[in-house]
């Protein structure tokens, strides 16, 4: 059986994204996980790891359920690493579950997928001229991700719900932020979850799309 590599910036296994991809995959893949953080502890993250002043900030679960913010510019080899190691297993197929940005992250011959090349345009295509709002993780990524949308002709209403906090209010605040401005929702986070796009299309009355979901129905016509 052909197998996807799944790479998470986090602890593999991610139990919590997982069974999506595998729901859409449905026994026709084998998935094999590796996480950047494998092996790390959290106080050796916080201390190796954590955003400096200007580095790029990504956050991420533990297998413990724990949360942590690392600097994208500190974890990038070690996530290079992994699909390298990916590709010397056979892997024809690497699958980032992150959907930030990794300029010049490569394979040499396996086929990967980024989800930061493939959501925003696929986003684009959806939102047309309507209002767009985003939902993420953490107010300081805001400004490192606006290009990533705006590159593409829109320009996000941001709202912060991490997805690592078990808060409901956390979904309708930011719901409720962003329901008077906008007029469709991304959930930009391989995290958040189809509770998430719930209590949020509860709150504000929109439709949202999530990250995972997305990218579950799609890896499934790649495979």
């Amino acid at each position: 059986m052909a197998k996807l590599g799944m790479i998470t910036i986090g602890q593999a296994p991610r139990q919590d994204v997982a069974p999506v991809f595998e729901k859409y995959i449905d026994g026709r893949s084998e998935l094999v996980q590796v996480g950047v953080l494998d092996g790390l502890k959290k106080e050796y993250i916080e201390e190796h790891l954590s955003p400096e002043l200007g580095d790029y900030v990504l956050t991420t679960r533990l297998t413990n359920g724990d949360s942590v913010v690392m600097s994208r510019e500190k974890i990038q080899p070690i996530l290079q690493e992994k699909i390298n190691q990916f590709e010397k297993m056979g892997i024809k197929q690497i699958l980032l579950l992150c959907t930030g940005v990794f300029p010049g992250i490569h394979t040499k011959s396996s086929y990967l997928i980024e989800p930061d090349k493939i959501i925003p345009p696929v986003v684009k295509s959806i939102v047309g001229q309507r209002r767009f709002g985003v939902i993420l993780p953490l107010a300081e990524q805001e400004e490192s991700l606006r290009s990533k949308f705006t590159s593409f002709g829109m320009n996000p209403h941001f709202a912060v719900a991490s997805p690592f906090k078990n808060d409901l209010t956390n979904y309708e605040n930011a719901g409720n932020e962003l329901k008077d401005k906008v007029d469709i929702i991304l959930l930009d986070c391989m995290a958040y979850s189809e509770q998430s796009r719930q209590l949020v299309s509860k709150v504000t009355g929109l439709p949202v799309i999530v990250s995972n979901v997305m990218m579950g129905k799609l890896v499934s016509e790649m495979i």
